[in-house]
């Protein structure tokens, strides 16, 4: 019989892998039909009906390469051109592209009340009558462009977050009859509006899509049980930070810093939670979890601490059969929303033509008070509503429309470097600063790795044979521990101590993104108060408390807090530099008949005595004096000129 070939092996034929483009693919198939089948088929003409066959193969393989090369390289962010694409990626990534950025302005609002008086020689404003203005009220440019309050404004309470001016509006008989209450507030472009979402069954992970374009921010979230709604970075996060206002009833001990603190972060735990998506068309998907709110947990998997407990409820036994896809019915994605209705509020818009020059904002669109009217009179409550002006004084900036598609691209690179972590002492200095003003005022910070105290002992044998028993001290620094140390200001722009509260938010603000192996300890720093010296010699024609009053003025705009920080050296010859520029002046000369040893042209004093209002903390300014350089103290510290009109003192000893 014939032999056909069924048990012989195949044999090994050669592959190349490398030509992918028409050209190389066609070579290719010509070659490999050559060696191995050169008995078959050897009509290579370009008219030849293999030819035809080849040639469509390598077109195919052509058209394949090419869509797998896109493919990949639209997988990748820094590669990629389609919009979807980026975003999808850029979002994978944890960064969420802003499509809109809406304009920013500090605003001044002022209201009148009317005057009262115990003794009818003191006259003050009359604080029954000034209202809170609340967050969420419109007001509009010139251009009618609307700009919504951010947050309330309270014409009753003053604090160093938020001061309140107080001015005599008009007189009546020579005396006080109104008073100008004004305060200073921030307003966003944009519209509001609230859009509601109804829910039946229950689907895994649900989601919903905001019909307005360019959303730029989800203000809240509520079903129509009255529930809160949670926006997370990711599902599988069940705890959120809340503002929860600073009251004896929220939080009896910090209360008291109310004042300074107006709001506590507050820890919340909640299994009705969603996240945000950014479509490429500018709408905004709101993504719900996979939990379903009509079962507990315990009824969709096996509970370890219910086994052979015999609940009449609940899987209990481990032999119990169960779909391992019930994981993703639980709560722990959080909860799918069933039977109810989901109320989104959320601001929208933002552009280039919402920035607005200064003075523009000044129309009042809806305004809403708070106000307890109980015992006050009706006409004096419509003339101080109707009495409510707003006008920013500088302009409103920051409108624009959005990033484009390179800028998603690095600024997504440059988040997922940091995955919204602390991890560098740079990092916490700067998640401090961002601390939002209503939760505590945060004037300066340092940080500084921890260290520990080590004692040693040594014996140590001296030349006549005697023993002496010598303590070592050293410091031993601790890798797992930052201190960090924190000053605040108080309500005229002193540097004091931070309150419990302010402390507490910072501690559960840091949380968020404090490295697991990291601690924290947050500690005070050290004013170090000081007074300043000098002496000049004016030049002749020149108007000599004029020149000297210039002279104090250059060395309080030196020693304005705002520029200094801890451990900042104090550079004498920067001092009587800046002293000698102003004009008039001949020449700076040591202060005379002052305390100065090292003859210095700026003479710098500690101003520590507590009961005058100082820090109380005393330092040795001459020890600390170096080659006309005065340095802090190695404790974390800052200079400070707490009262310049009366601590920066001058002289004039003469003209030329």
């Amino acid at each position: 019989m014939p032999d056909y070939g069924t048990n012989k092996k195949s044999v090994s034929k050669e592959i190349r892998y490398l030509g992918r483009d028409f050209t190389s693919i066609r070579q290719n198939l010509i070659e490999f039909a050559k060696s191995y089948f050169p008995s078959t088929y050897n009509d290579f003409n370009e008219s030849s009906p293999g030819m035809m066959f080849i040639e469509m193969a390598a077109y195919v393989g052509d058209v394949l390469s090419y869509y797998v090369d896109n493919q990949f390289r639209e997988s990748l962010l820094h590669a990629a051109e389609e919009k979807k694409n980026i975003f999808k990626i850029a979002q994978s990534y944890g960064y969420k592209p802003k499509l809109s950025h809406p304009a920013i302005a500090p605003c001044d609002f002022s209201v009148l009340v009317p005057a009262e008086t115990d003794d009818d020689i003191n006259y003050r404003p009359n604080l029954s009558y000034a209202p809170i203005l609340n967050a969420d009220s419109i007001f509009a440019s010139s251009n009618s462009t609307e700009f919504r309050l951010l947050d309330d404004i309270n014409f009753a309470a003053s604090s160093s977050l938020d001061k309140l001016n107080i001015t005599i509006s008009s007189f009546a008989d020579d005396i006080p009859s109104q008073y100008k209450l004004s305060k200073r507030g921030i307003v966003e472009s944009g519209k509001k509006t609230v859009e509601d979402f109804p829910f039946t069954t229950s689907t895994k992970f649900d989601k919903i899509t905001l019909s307005n374009k360019n959303v730029v921010e989800i203000i809240k979230v509520t079903d129509s049980d009255g529930n809160k709604w949670y926006e997370v970075p990711f599902l599988a996060q069940d705890t959120v930070f809340e503002a929860a206002a600073n009251t004896s009833e929220n939080d009896p001990e910090l209360s008291s810093h109310s004042n300074d603190t107006p709001y506590l972060l507050k820890l919340v735990k909640s299994s009705r939670r969603f996240t945000t998506y950014v479509r490429s068309d500018g709408k905004l998907e709101l993504r719900f979890g996979a939990g379903v709110s009509d079962n507990p947990d315990e009824e969709i998997i096996p509970n370890p601490d219910n086994v052979g407990s015999s609940l009449a409820t609940g899987l209990n036994k481990l032999d119990t059969s169960y779909d391992p896809s019930n994981f993703l019915k639980t709560r722990t994605f959080g909860l799918s929303p069933s039977n109810t209705t989901l109320s989104v509020t959320y601001s929208y818009g933002g552009s280039v033509t919402h920035n607005a020059l200064a003075n523009e904002i000044i129309s009042k669109r809806e305004i809403a008070w708070t106000l307890n009217e109980t015992g006050l009179t009706a006409d004096d409550v419509v003339t101080t509503k109707a009495s409510l002006e707003v006008r920013n004084r500088e302009p409103a900036t920051g409108g624009s429309s959005g990033e484009s598609l390179e800028e998603i691209r690095i600024n997504a690179l440059s988040s997922f470097s940091s995955q919204n972590r602390a991890v560098t002492k740079e990092d916490y200095i700067t998640r401090v600063y961002s601390l939002p003003q209503k939760y505590g005022n945060i004037a300066k910070a340092y940080i500084v790795q921890d260290e520990a105290l080590s004692k040693s002992e040594q014996v140590v044998i001296g030349d006549d044979g005697t023993s002496t028993s010598v303590v070592n001290i050293s410091k031993i620094p601790n890798p797992l521990a930052l201190n960090l140390y924190l000053l605040g200001f108080d309500r005229n722009k002193y540097l004091t101590r931070l309150n419990s509260a302010t402390k507490n938010n910072i501690k559960n603000y840091l949380s968020q993104y404090r490295v697991m192996t990291d601690a924290i300890n947050l500690r005070d720093g050290y004013m170090i108060n000081i007074g300043i010296k000098f002496a000049i010699i004016t030049q002749r024609g020149h108007n000599k408390n004029e020149v000297l009053f210039n002279c104090v003025n250059a060395v309080k705009s030196h020693f304005r807090i705002q520029k200094w920080q801890f451990n900042q050296p104090i550079v004498l010859s920067d001092i009587a530099y800046k002293v000698s520029l102003v004009d008039g002046v001949a020449s700076v000369v040591p202060p005379e008949g002052a305390d100065n040893p090292q003859k210095s042209l700026i003479l710098i004093e500690n101003k520590h005595r507590y009961s005058q209002g100082y820090s109380g903390y005393i330092y040795d300014i001459n020890s600390a004096t170096k080659d006309g350089i005065v340095y802090s103290s190695l404790d974390p510290s800052i200079f400070e000129v707490k009262y310049p009109d009366t601590d920066i003192q001058g002289r004039v000893v003469g003209d030329i």
